[in-house]
């Protein structure tokens, strides 16, 4: 990449995709609300939120969680742009990852029972949907012969079409990871759950303004890799980005919390036996 690109790739990486995820959130409370026959919050509100806890006082059980909040933005961030550089799929993987255990770290320094619950069913999501992006992104290597992004828009035909199984498999890890309903057991942006805001509970003030900047950053990782199976056209991205955000907000709005061990088997059973298939027909096509 050119220098004009590196610092497109930064601007876009680092600003407009955050901005544009803030917005997301925005949009997804407010369909959220119209869904419970509520008129719901301005689509600005989340970033109203952000600057409100920007201007709090500066209160921590301890300096941990300082530390863990900004790691936790860091990687958010670098993964980010890393996937607007085009990058190697696996580091981004793994940046994204080291920033998820950094946010369980800074909640396990509390000794407080709602944070150290949610930090640890934090950890069984991350060792639920993990595995599951690995296999995705093992899926695109048959396909491409590379884990680089610039492989896939190489390709001449979409993704979906080589991996429609492994494009369901990455939804239901996303909903993992985005923490929608059924799978909000770790923390619950709607609030609907009995431990408080599990994972998030000992983030107070600037420090939670820092965590909500960093899942603005993840959205915007997660509708990039979803945006990778329709790399072909325009058109055809911003469609199947609509439709598949759409589909995670009724999931969430049609479907109530479960247990650890629910997430735990349906997501292996569903995600294991999914990408086998579609990793047996691409090899034997």
């Amino acid at each position: 990449m050119n220098s004009v690109n590196v610092f497109l790739a930064l601007i876009v990486g680092l600003v407009l995709a955050p901005a544009a995820s803030g917005l997301i959130a925005g949009v997804d409370r407010r369909i959220t609300a119209r869904l419970q026959s509520r008129l719901g919050p301005p689509i600005l509100q989340p970033f109203y939120d952000v600057f409100k806890l920007f201007g709090k006082e500066r209160l921590l059980s301890n300096y941990w969680l300082a530390f863990c909040s900004f790691v936790y933005l860091v990687a958010a961030a670098t993964a980010t742009v890393l996937f607007f550089f085009q990058s190697d799929l696996l580091l981004i993987f793994f940046v994204q990852a080291v920033g998820s255990v950094f946010l369980v770290v800074g909640a396990l320094t509390v000794p407080s029972p709602y944070s150290q619950v949610g930090a640890h069913r934090e950890l069984l999501q991350i060792l639920t949907y993990e595995p599951l992006l690995v296999l995705v992104i093992v899926g695109i290597y048959m396909v491409t012969g590379s884990f680089k992004v610039s492989a896939i828009y190489e390709l001449n035909t979409p993704l979906l079409f080589h991996l429609p199984l492994m494009f369901l498999v990455l939804g239901y890890a996303l909903t993992i990871k985005l923490r929608k309903s059924p799978f909000d057991i770790s923390a619950s942006h709607h609030a609907h759950q009995e431990i408080v805001r599990g994972v998030y509970t000992e983030y107070v003030g600037p420090y939670l303004g820092i965590i909500e900047v960093a899942h603005w950053f993840e959205i915007a990782l997660v509708l990039g890799l979803v945006s990778l199976f329709w790399s072909t056209s325009v058109i055809g991205i911003i469609l199947l980005l609509m439709i598949t955000y759409f589909v995670e907000i009724l999931v969430d709005n049609s479907t109530s919390r479960m247990t650890w061990k629910w997430m735990l088997g349906s997501a292996w059973a569903v995600g294991l036996s999914f990408s086998v298939i579609n990793l047996v027909w691409l090899h034997y096509r």
